[in-house]
């Protein structure tokens, strides 16, 4: 049975873990409130491009001069996996959820006979990865939009994933990561990237019953419009991902902290009682005394 001190000394190790947990939750509630808007700012231009897109390939994807981004490389053979994680931890399930979607795409990926590479954004996917997918990993980033994400940042890795599809380093590319819902809420999301695959038919209701006149050509629109497009969405699947980070991290150290309040009730119950039977037990060894003298 533990000790007054003992007992003394959990609580007041509870009490500084609580004091922790709710500056954590303040810190990510204020946090969260500029990563939604960003996330929400950013939807509108995404879902706009997508649908001008939509309608572009809708006429040129089956063309023979259609951009490779758009018609692919004629086969599905290597897969790059752009696994979207945080640098830091105590952010609930927000990690987890992402890192079973990765390993169990690769899994389905790998028993169809495909090759896999993995692309990690983040620390914890880089990590969690390397411990079974060592071999497959390509490439890793992390400290990406460490103060606040920016469009740059987004199209650098657009870029680096450009780079090695043009030298023929993969046939498909997804990006799997959060999506912001609420504080509460995230939805795992895994969306193709290359080549584009718009939204379910979306180009042709995006066409029927219009004819579009387009200058320059629909190849250079693609042409131009594409490798940009891959960049916004990069960039929105990481701001959607940074706004479910923080509401996620809110939520576990909101319970973090009322799972201490609850412990440290449990802990200063025991304590009176603990030092209620201490205190009973020397009154009874005192009239004992007293009663054999």
């Amino acid at each position: 049975m533990p000790s007054l001190k003992d007992l003394r000394l959990r609580i007041r190790s509870v009490r500084a873990t609580q004091k922790i947990t709710a500056a954590m939750k303040m810190v990510a509630a204020s946090r969260l409130r500029r990563a939604q808007e960003q996330a929400e700012a950013a939807r509108p231009y995404a879902s706009r491009m997508e649908r001008v897109l939509s309608s572009l390939a809708a006429r040129m994807a089956k063309l023979p001069g259609a951009p490779r981004l758009l018609a692919g490389t004629g086969k599905e053979d290597t897969h790059l996996l752009v696994v979207a994680t945080s640098d830091r931890g105590l952010a609930g399930g927000f990690n987890a959820a992402i890192l079973r979607e990765a390993r169990r795409r690769i899994r389905e990926l790998e028993a169809a006979g495909k090759r896999v590479l993995v692309l990690t954004i983040g620390r914890k996917g880089r990590d969690s990865l390397r411990r079974d997918y060592a071999r497959l990993i390509h490439d890793s980033l992390t400290e990406v939009g460490r103060r606040r994400l920016s469009f740059e940042e987004a199209r650098a890795i657009a870029e680096r994933i450009l780079v090695l599809y043009e030298a023929g380093g993969f046939d498909v590319c997804t990006i799997i990561y959060n999506r912001f819902r609420s504080a509460m809420t995230q939805i795992v999301t895994a969306q193709q990237l290359i080549p584009f695959a718009p939204p379910g038919g979306a180009g042709e209701e995006e066409m029927a019953g219009a004819v579009y006149e387009f200058e320059p050509e629909e190849e250079e629109i693609l042409g131009d419009l594409l490798p940009k497009n891959l960049a916004v969405q990069i960039y929105t699947a990481l701001l959607e991902n940074a706004a479910s980070e923080q509401g996620a991290r809110m939520t576990a150290m909101d319970n973090a902290t009322r799972n201490a309040g609850e412990m440290i009730d449990r802990l200063t119950l025991n304590y009176n009682r603990t030092r209620q039977a201490a205190i009973t037990k020397e009154l009874i060894e005192i009239i004992s005394g007293a009663e054999a003298l």
